[in-house]
């Protein structure tokens, strides 16, 4: 028997949220929506039964239609569209103050020496996968990839959107030279969320530190 094994690093994880909405204030609203949205199904679907039966028509009603609305299923059906669609309305978001960063960008970093001074110019790839629950950035390079083990989203009045995670790279084959290593980024997103500039730091294998730039890729 065959065994697939995934990399918890390849997975998208949670996040947090400093500055934005209390997310257990979210889900008690959606879970009193579908409180209400369940009473009213259930009423709607017993006075169609009803009036069916009252018009001689009982033999004609679905089976379906005697299943039990429960709020809990129409509750999960709720969150499902929040947590992929829903949040990610430009005003609902921007309400929400989580922004929507889900996509591709083009990242151009550069590489300092101890002294700050320029030492390697490199570009990247940089997938963000994004919902309201959970989030992943994957960095490629030919070198290397990288994706984030941890991550929080920072709202602030002054400066903005700021995005702070922690990545684990794993150097591609052929590459001896490189070692695997973890580290952590720091991102300040424009106001339009078209652009980004921050730092990186590595440790546990490769002690290197750089600044970043973001451009998001147009979608096709």
């Amino acid at each position: 028997m065959r065994r697939y094994i995934v990399s918890f690093s390849m997975i998208e994880h949670e996040y947090s949220v400093l500055g934005g909405p209390n997310r257990a204030a979210i889900g008690r609203t959606l879970s009193l929506v579908a409180a209400a949205a369940s009473s009213i199904l259930v009423a709607l679907a017993l006075a169609a039964i009803d009036l069916a039966r009252a018009l001689g028509l009982s033999h004609a009603i679905p089976q379906v239609v005697l299943w039990p609305l429960t709020a809990g299923l129409i509750y999960a059906g709720l969150y499902w569209l929040f947590d992929q669609h829903v949040w990610k309305l430009p005003r609902l978001s921007k309400l929400l103050r989580v922004p929507d960063l889900s996509g591709t960008w083009l990242c151009h970093g550069q590489t300092l020496k101890p002294d700050g001074s320029p030492e390697r110019a490199w570009t990247a790839e940089v997938a963000i996968v994004q919902s309201w629950d959970r989030l992943r950035v994957r960095l490629k390079t030919p070198q290397s990839t990288s994706n984030s083990i941890a991550a929080a989203l920072v709202y602030d009045q002054a400066d903005g959107y700021r995005l702070l995670y922690n990545y684990r790279n794993e150097p591609r084959i052929g590459q001896p030279q490189l070692a695997g290593h973890r580290g952590s980024a720091e991102l300040l997103f424009s106001e339009d969320l078209q652009s980004a500039k921050g730092e990186y730091f590595n440790g546990h294998g490769r002690f290197t530190f750089g600044t970043m730039q973001l451009e998001r890729k147009a979608q096709q």
